[in-house]
């Protein structure tokens, strides 16, 4: 079948309907989802950024804490496979942002933005030539990233524009956007630190040819969110680039489930799990960004579809026979509050998943202080109390070392994330062989 226009991406794409109202704290405080915390600006919100380096050690109760983490893994394995890259172009990124994003009429996209930026610590100190969006997300990115042992790695991603049925770009649709180009240069330059992931919307008459240039020029998956850009997995016109990322074996991370950060499009409808078993059967490998663990999809298996949990679909698929051989999952984000426990539990439980499941931050989202309710947690039996305040000032310090330091942290009846979770990088050898 082909891609069709949907009724809800005629609408502007930014609604004030009352979903979005009602779902607006979620929105402005989820957009993906240091060690000294002295603020160059406070924020409600999120992890206070970093005054300039030199910067104190951690105490020795964190350090504590982090010797226990990383407690039989090898740090040169262990890449987070979701990472955002964002900028505004100021610094000839080619990067952008919508310009709803600025306007004072569409109150949950200014929140959004100042949301996305105090996360990321990238509003630039002082003004003219020197002071840069672009740059001071990268710095920021880096100087979290100097606090792991040498060899850990993170993934950037690219993020395509929007495009219609025909091929046709529409920035009414494009949230943001982070060209090839800018992720793949970030990346050369710090490639100890940093490997890249491209995004090329399947639509463009040129899509194989990008493709080819991406894996050329190092890219280790390519990233979808199908809902924002407008991909329908089922469309005929992908079977190409199917088979040219099931030759290469470069995986395809696409992201399933309800998503309220990056609207788009608006296409709710091309989220659904069980849209990924259109690449699997042409045998591509695919990610599912966040295990699919926000919302409701239809189950399109049923004689007369209903709506269930997104997450339920994703299972499914884990263990059909395609998804054995090829589903894996990113756990980012999937610890925030607006999870069930059910996922926390099931995530852990399922031990014979952990080989196919790969640890992901989803930054900037760590720094957004709402997100992580580290209370639920303990609530749900995930989490000691004891190790709610040490985690919680590993926030302040380091938004990343957080992250990876919760996942190592929780557990359900004796069951904790395998080290093959965090042991992400061969997941991704045939792409940098």
């Amino acid at each position: 079948m082909t891609a069709h226009e949907h009724p809800a991406a005629t609408r502007a794409h930014f609604r004030p309907d009352r979903r979005r109202l009602l779902c607006c704290g979620a929105a402005a405080l989820g957009f993906f989802t240091s060690l000294a915390p002295a603020p160059a600006q406070a924020s409600p919100w999120t992890s206070p950024c970093p005054d300039t380096p030199p910067r104190p050690a951690l105490d020795s109760a964190l350090q504590d804490l982090l010797a226990r983490c990383w407690d039989g893994l090898d740090p040169a394995r262990v890449w987070d496979v979701h990472t955002h890259l964002l900028g505004s172009g100021d610094a000839g990124s080619g990067c952008r942002l919508s310009p709803v994003m600025d306007q004072w009429w569409h109150p949950m996209e200014v929140v959004r933005k100042r949301v996305i930026m105090d996360a990321a610590c990238a509003r630039p100190a002082g003004t003219g030539p020197a002071a840069s969006t672009d740059r001071a997300y990268v710095q920021r990115l880096r100087q979290l990233a100097a606090d792991f042992p040498p060899g850990a790695r993170w993934l950037l991603y690219a993020f395509d524009e929007a495009l219609d049925a025909q091929g046709r770009p529409r920035p009414d649709w494009t949230t943001f956007h982070t060209p090839d180009a800018y992720a793949q240069g970030v990346a050369a330059a710090h490639p100890e630190r940093f490997g890249w992931v491209a995004s090329i919307h399947p639509y463009r008459p040129d899509a194989l040819e990008r493709l080819a240039r991406a894996r050329a020029g190092g890219a280790v998956a390519i990233k979808w969110l199908p809902s924002s850009m407008a991909i329908d997995l089922r469309d005929t016109r992908l079977r190409p680039f199917y088979e040219q990322l099931a030759a290469s074996r470069l995986p395809l991370i696409v992201h399933c489930g309800e998503e309220h950060a990056v609207p788009g499009a608006g296409r709710e409808d091309l989220g659904n799990p069980l849209l990924l078993r259109e690449p699997l059967r042409h045998g591509v490998r695919v990610i599912a960004a966040h295990c699919a663990s926000l919302g409701q999809a239809l189950d399109l298996d049923r004689s007369r579809p209903r709506r269930g949990p997104a997450f339920e679909l994703f299972a499914r698929l884990m263990d059909e026979a395609d998804g054995r051989q090829r589903l894996l999952g990113d756990v980012s984000a999937v610890f925030q509050f607006n999870r069930e426990p059910e996922v926390w539990h099931t995530l852990l439980s399922r031990q014979d998943w952990h080989e196919r499941l790969l640890h992901g931050s989803d930054y900037p989202l760590p720094a957004v202080r709402p997100l992580h309710r580290l209370g639920r947690l303990v609530a749900a039996g995930l989490l000691e109390r004891a190790e709610v305040p040490h985690l919680e000032r590993l926030r302040d310090a380091n938004p990343l070392l957080f992250d990876f330091a919760l996942k190592r942290s929780v557990r359900w009846e004796g069951q904790v994330l395998s080290p093959r979770v965090f042991a992400s990088a061969h997941h991704f050898g045939a792409a940098v062989s």
